[in-house]
């Protein structure tokens, strides 16, 4: 069984962290997220306290297949301002993992230096820090790198991970599941 990290940030876009995790985990992937202070709980961009899973220095990193870094304006400033995460990014980006993001978090992939000639997009107000890779598209999956553009396409882009994670059909009885079109 797959194994995805979501790391969670105080300022996290709530929408698209809770869509991610439910939909994987429809799909039979295990997911764990994890808050990156010393605390479980986790301060939404709207309000909403998240619990995580788990405080990220409780887990062993390299024992997971992908990550995926949800968005946020502050709780992306949080994912990239914090060390553990941009090399974690590295890290499973080398060793061919799943690197994934949506809304503002694929600029931590640009800051990571995963995105050279690689496609991705972002939250379009965000395009600039992707610079050359930036493709203005709901979801696109450049190879074991998937990127999406915010709240409104959080659905399909969890979707798309679960087709590259479980396989074709469990991300079509996942979206019929859902009513949604994948």
């Amino acid at each position: 069984m797959m194994r995805v990290l979501v790391p969670l940030a105080d300022g996290v876009e709530e929408l698209e962290a809770v869509t991610v995790i439910d939909v994987l985990r429809r799909g039979g992937i295990e997911v764990v997220s994890a808050a990156l202070g010393r605390e479980r709980a986790v301060a939404g961009s709207r309000g909403v306290t998240l619990l995580a899973d788990a405080v990220w220095d409780e887990l062993e990193i390299d024992t997971f297949d992908a990550i995926t870094l949800p968005g946020g304006g502050q709780g992306t400033e949080n994912l990239a301002a914090d060390d553990r995460v941009v090399a974690a990014v590295r890290s499973f980006a080398e060793a061919d993992k799943f690197v994934t993001a949506i809304c503002a978090a694929p600029t931590v992939l640009a800051q990571a230096g995963v995105l050279k000639g690689r496609r991705a997009t972002c939250y379009p107000a965000c395009a600039a820090a992707l610079g050359q890779a930036y493709d203005n598209a709901p979801v696109i999956a450049d190879g074991r790198i998937i990127t999406s553009q915010g709240p409104g396409t959080a659905m399909l882009f969890a979707l798309v991970l679960v087709q590259h994670l479980a396989g074709e059909e469990t991300a079509r009885k996942v979206a019929d599941g859902l009513l949604a079109t994948l």
